[in-house]
């Protein structure tokens, strides 16, 4: 017992999550595959119907649509585990914690997405030049995306109350959000109306920032810092609101 004992268990939860996204992967490489698809299919359909100036924009919004989505694979995956698995219950009941649960979940879903943004950045750099600026800039706001969404998801799974409901959910929540944000054009382009609604979404400001980071649309250093701020500020505010709507305990 005491050689067991000696063996240290702090550190381990992270790696155990990022082994379960690799293992998936691994087990089923349609899984890196997937993730590429849907980004593609409307990079494909806008290489044909938009100016070519705007298609290195798309791809940069690529990258952010499918660092975002991965907040619906989270909801799956999370209501399975709860649902299903009742793995939540046995989470629920150990020292992990709900925080660290839901960055565990999070981790093991960008993995299976790592490929497609891989596979993203090396077209846009294909495309133009990117400076060490940009690509910090697109690495942060792909990392804040994916944290909000995250949490996002898993606090819906907790609200599910049966499997049946969470591939429409699921798909009506960030599909819409998805379309929303100008993430594959620029602000400017939509109607007033709609550019009121998009203002409401953190996904707006990181697009935005993106593209004035890559030079894709005119945007003066005060703006972008200004976005930087409101992209925070909407994230920060949006898992707060997550972790309260989160249910870690069955009542």
């Amino acid at each position: 017992m005491a050689a067991v004992d000696a063996v240290p268990r702090t550190g381990r939860v992270l790696p155990a999550w990022g082994l379960i996204g690799w293992r998936w992967i691994s087990r089923n490489p349609a899984a890196a595959i997937v993730p590429v698809l849907l980004p593609f299919l409307f990079l494909y359909f806008l290489r044909i119907i938009s100016p070519p100036e705007y298609f290195p924009l798309a791809v940069a919004g690529a990258m952010l649509y499918t660092a975002q989505n991965v907040g619906s694979w989270c909801l799956m995956d999370a209501a399975v585990n709860r649902i299903e698995l009742h793995l939540q219950d046995m989470f629920a009941a150990s020292p992990l914690g709900k925080v660290r649960y839901l960055v565990g979940v999070a981790i093991s879903n960008l993995i299976p997405a790592a490929p497609a943004i891989l596979v993203q950045a090396i077209l846009l750099a294909s495309l133009r030049p990117v400076t060490a600026m940009a690509w910090a800039v697109l690495a942060g706001s792909i990392l804040v995306i994916w944290l909000l969404f995250s949490a996002i998801g898993i606090a819906l799974s907790t609200r599910i109350q049966s499997q049946r409901e969470v591939w429409p959910i699921g798909n009506l929540v960030f599909s819409v959000l998805g379309i929303l944000a100008p993430l594959y054009y620029p602000l400017s382009i939509l109607p007033p109306a709609w550019q009121a609604v998009a203002r409401l979404l953190p996904s707006t400001y990181a697009a935005e920032l993106v593209q004035g980071s890559l030079g894709l649309v005119p945007l003066s250093g005060e703006a972008m810092a200004l976005d930087a701020i409101l992209l925070v500020a909407f994230a920060g505010a949006g898992i707060a609101m997550a972790l309260r709507l989160y249910r870690w305990r069955e009542p």
